[in-house]
């Protein structure tokens, strides 16, 4: 059985996100801007449903989705675009693929102790972000 995603995480480090942009074709000051940004996540996880925030000082970015079910994101608030995606369990993990105009796009969230893990793809790029849970 997958584990429980649900909690609220802080931010506590991330690696290469300037590349992983850079793949997204997102502009330098932009770039700049988010690499800075230390986001928060809450997940809120019932059943096959799940809601995921994600916290800024700039902007949140809401996902709501089915697990297993396609859906139509749009990503406009991120680089402009829409990708098809579908999140669904690997194990303990919580995988995204997101098919679109971007080869290979997608996340994966997993938990080791009180710490959330994000891996996120773009091309050949990889970002790795990790939280802590706080409640």
């Amino acid at each position: 059985m997958p584990p429980n995603l649900t909690g609220y995480y802080r931010f506590v480090s991330q690696e290469n996100m300037d590349s992983y942009l850079r793949a997204l074709d997102i502009n330098v000051i932009l770039r700049k801007v988010v690499c800075l940004l230390k986001p928060d996540k809450e997940i809120i996880h019932t059943g096959d449903h799940m809601v995921i925030r994600t916290i800024t000082s700039l902007r949140d970015y809401v996902m709501d989705f089915d697990l297993g079910v396609q859906f139509e994101e749009d990503l406009g608030p991120v680089d402009g675009r829409k990708c098809q995606t579908t999140v669904s369990w690997e194990g303990d993990q919580l995988v995204c693929e997101q098919l679109g105009e971007k080869r290979n796009r997608g996340w994966r969230h997993w938990l080791e102790g009180d710490q959330l893990h994000l891996r996120m793809t773009a091309e050949d790029e990889v970002c790795v972000q990790v939280f802590q849970k706080v409640k």
